[in-house]
């Protein structure tokens, strides 16, 4: 079975948001939004480069295993879209801006999204054994 284009369409959408986030730990020169992604993720007291570094490595090792329907690449996806769906849903509540609330929405629909492929990530790999 091949893979859905839904899995392609987020996987490079995490691709794309995976370099954005290691160009801005790299370029950035410390021009961070309001709340950054340490404090996002309850690690105020760690520098806020490291964090976008290694969440940015986290996100292409997912999207490697979830783009090529491993079935541990779909138990990361959706911890991953539960845990920043979560945090983006309180602080829209919180702070009341569109970015947090968009990000809840993208991740409801990867989360649905992916629950309903997920026959994808099961089915038995049997491709060069004959039986």
């Amino acid at each position: 079975m091949k893979r859905p284009l839904g899995v392609a369409v987020i996987s490079f959408y995490y691709i794309f948001g995976a370099l954005v986030l290691l160009y801005t730990a790299i370029f950035n020169n410390g021009a961070i939004e309001d709340i950054g992604m340490a404090a996002r993720l309850g690690l105020e007291n760690v520098p806020e480069q490291p964090v976008r570094i290694a969440l940015a490595i986290f996100s292409l090792i997912m999207v490697i295993g979830y783009g090529s329907l491993k079935v541990w690449g779909f138990w990361l996806m959706l911890a991953y879209s539960v845990v920043f769906g979560g945090v983006s849903l309180l602080l829209a509540l919180e702070h009341s801006q569109q970015p947090y609330i968009g990000n809840f929405i993208w991740s409801l629909i990867v989360l649905v999204y992916t629950l309903y492929v997920r026959n994808h990530f099961f089915e038995r790999k049997t491709e060069g054994f004959t039986q």
